[in-house]
């Protein structure tokens, strides 16, 4: 299966994505509170998502995702995380990941050629397929990570 081997291409090569996403959320200038927050904690978080993304994706079950976000959402909100950074990590780390996606998921055409071992070969549609499974897990991801931080937050006021 296609989606299984990017997903294998992307667990391999989690350090260098995490390392890439976690450079940009602390510099990146619409996300300045995580240049505060400790690396080792953002690299956690980014190397897990890599790690279980190909589990997450397609998961009709919605409960590990949002107890995994929501959770993130409340931690994000006791640190002082702006819910607009929030959302603006989520983008910036699926914006990572497509880039990704689409410079190791070399399309096929008609004709032989020599791939590299780095690349996989992949149809157009699969790509598109995959792009659009992720873009669903981050949407699914957005909402609980936005819930855990009003949750959070309607807890604050209430005390």
């Amino acid at each position: 299966m296609l989606g299984a081997r990017l997903m294998q291409l992307i667990e391999a090569h989690a350090p260098a994505l995490t390392r890439d996403v976690v450079q940009d959320l602390t510099t990146n200038e619409h996300t300045p509170t995580f240049a505060r927050l400790k690396p080792a904690q953002l690299e956690e978080r980014v190397s897990s998502l890599c790690w279980n993304l190909g589990k997450w994706i397609g998961n009709a079950d919605d409960n590990v995702v949002r107890q995994e976000y929501e959770d993130m959402g409340r931690m994000r909100f006791r640190e002082g995380v702006p819910v607009s950074e929030l959302v603006f990590s989520l983008l910036l780390t699926k914006k990572h990941l497509r880039r990704y996606i689409r410079d190791y998921g070399l399309v096929d055409f008609a004709g032989d050629r020599v791939v590299p071992d780095e690349l996989l070969p992949v149809e157009l549609h699969s790509i598109q397929e995959l792009n659009y499974q992720v873009g669903e897990f981050f949407d699914r991801a957005l909402y609980h990570l936005a819930r855990g931080h009003e949750l959070e937050a309607s807890v604050g006021a209430i005390a």
